[in-house]
């Protein structure tokens, strides 16, 4: 499965402003920016995440998905202190 498929995926579920994919084989790293995840816990992002990918990570095309997903604000914050 192609980077571009999954962000493709995620953007169609979800109301996103920005996804960014990586991959190492079928290990995937996701980054989401969303107002959606607005108010969520870490676990509820996640869990929101997960729900559009579930089908490919039950049929072994994602093995592995490791998610950081933010709102605008927490993305900008982010960008400045860790990149």
């Amino acid at each position: 499965m192609q980077n571009n498929e999954v962000a493709d995926m995620l953007r169609q579920a979800m109301d996103l402003d920005d996804v960014i994919v990586t991959a190492e084989g079928t290990h995937y790293k996701v980054v989401v920016v969303g107002a959606c995840f607005d108010g969520m816990s870490r676990v509820k992002r996640q869990q929101a995440v997960y729900a559009p990918l579930m089908e490919k990570i039950t049929d072994g095309t994602l093995h592995a998905l490791t998610i950081k997903a933010f709102t605008p604000a927490e993305w900008q914050r982010e960008k400045m202190f860790n990149m």
